[in-house]
């Protein structure tokens, strides 16, 4: 097939010659796709991330937004993932640099489809972060306050792009937003994210958590706190940590 003319059908049967029947029952377990789990009905062709990522790689510049769609909606996660990661290329390559709207657009478009942690985390802060980046942050509170588990997701994972340039600001909004979040998918990933600040300037954390951090979900804690030093991390988990003098105590 002429490379200009690929379609969703050539990514899915490339991908269908990597699948693995077992591991995609490994995958479906480790995903929690049973019946009331977060991944409810996701299914799997076992197909390894670095497998994808070659595919993706090679054959996003010949596959149109139409196609790439097609996989984005597909009930199979590795389709799903492969589309997702063709939008993240297609973002970073130089024509999506210089014009990455559309790019933001498909993936916006396609939101709902974003649904489990690795599809988040992989795609969200390299197609949405450096749009955000000097625009409006208010789409992400938004998504931050809906009832969506994914969209909230996508809220503060996005942020990691602002957090590798020194922005902070929202982070913490979100972080805010999310504090009470009674997913612990949402206290891993704010407590991910302001980890990540700690690891930039450890006191704007500090400063962060002071205030909070008795508050806070217990798993979003320990993720906040896991590079401090042990005694003051212990300090932290038994509620021993006051304003000073560690921080300021500001909001």
């Amino acid at each position: 097939m002429d490379y200009e003319q690929v379609d969703a059908k050539f990514i899915m049967d490339k991908l269908q010659e990597k699948a693995d029947p077992a591991k995609a029952v490994q995958l479906q377990r480790f995903f929690k796709t049973g019946p009331g789990d977060y991944g409810e009905g996701d299914t799997f062709l076992g197909v390894g991330i670095p497998d994808q990522r070659v595919i993706a790689r090679l054959y996003f510049r010949f596959c149109p937004f139409d196609q790439i769609s097609i996989l984005i909606q597909s009930p199979v996660h590795d389709h799903r993932m492969t589309g997702l990661l063709m939008l993240v290329y297609g973002a970073e390559s130089r024509k999506g640099r210089s014009d990455p709207e559309p790019y933001v657009n498909v993936y916006l478009d396609h939101i709902d489809y974003v649904n489990n942690w690795d599809l988040v985390d992989v795609t969200c802060p390299k197609i949405l972060g450096p749009w955000y980046l000097t625009r409006s942050r208010e789409p992400l509170l938004e998504l931050a306050r809906s009832d969506n588990l994914w969209h909230q997701r996508i809220s503060i994972i996005t942020t990691l792009f602002f957090i590798r340039e020194l922005d902070f600001t929202t982070t913490f909004e979100i972080a805010d937003l999310l504090l009470n979040h009674p997913h612990d998918l949402i206290h891993k990933a704010a407590g991910w994210m302001l980890r990540e600040v700690g690891n930039r300037d450890p006191q704007a954390e500090r400063d962060f958590l002071d205030p909070r951090y008795k508050r806070m979900p217990r798993t979003m804690l320990r993720y906040a706190i896991e590079k401090f030093p042990e005694e003051e991390r212990l300090a932290y988990l038994r509620g021993e940590i006051s304003a000073a003098p560690y921080g300021n105590g500001q909001p």
